[in-house]
């Protein structure tokens, strides 16, 4: 048999403050004696400490972060490239369209990790390791690094 209505105690009532002493939540309504968390409006944003210099802006800041300017290359091992034929031109758009190169990047970068079994591949890359280079001349392919 199917319930139309939610299961007793899975549902809770709303807190209803200020509604008489007897209720268990009247006078302050649960906000204690004044102070500025009993006030309208009286919340505190993070890392306020009273008007005091917070933590953050006490502490010398000291060094430089550039990794906004890195340039990030998606990473493709020579094992993956076994999707392609012997023979095949393989550039960023046919890595996409295998599924071998998802998400953004600023480019392609081939890394020697496994075994190239595919030969004579013609690739198109940004960038390259010098063992996925050695690996991918030695079982006949070419390699063409792109200009950034």
């Amino acid at each position: 048999m199917r319930q139309t209505s939610p299961r007793p105690g899975a549902r809770h009532r709303r807190k209803r403050v200020g509604c008489g002493e007897s209720s268990g939540h009247g006078k302050t309504s649960g906000k204690g004696h004044k102070g500025q968390k009993a006030r309208s409006g009286g919340s505190i944003r993070l890392g306020f400490e009273g008007g005091q210099m917070p933590l953050i802006r006490r502490i010398p800041k000291r060094g430089f972060n550039n990794a906004v300017f890195t340039t990030r290359y998606a990473p493709v091992n020579l094992d993956s490239l076994e999707v392609f034929t012997d023979g095949s031109k393989v550039d960023e758009s046919a890595l996409r369209a295998k599924g071998v190169v998802k998400g953004e990047w600023h480019g392609v970068k081939l890394l020697g990790g496994g075994k190239l079994k595919s030969k004579n591949l013609v690739l198109e890359v940004h960038a390259a390791s010098a063992s996925a280079k050695t690996a991918l001349e030695a079982a006949g392919g070419k390699l063409t690094l792109l200009k950034k």
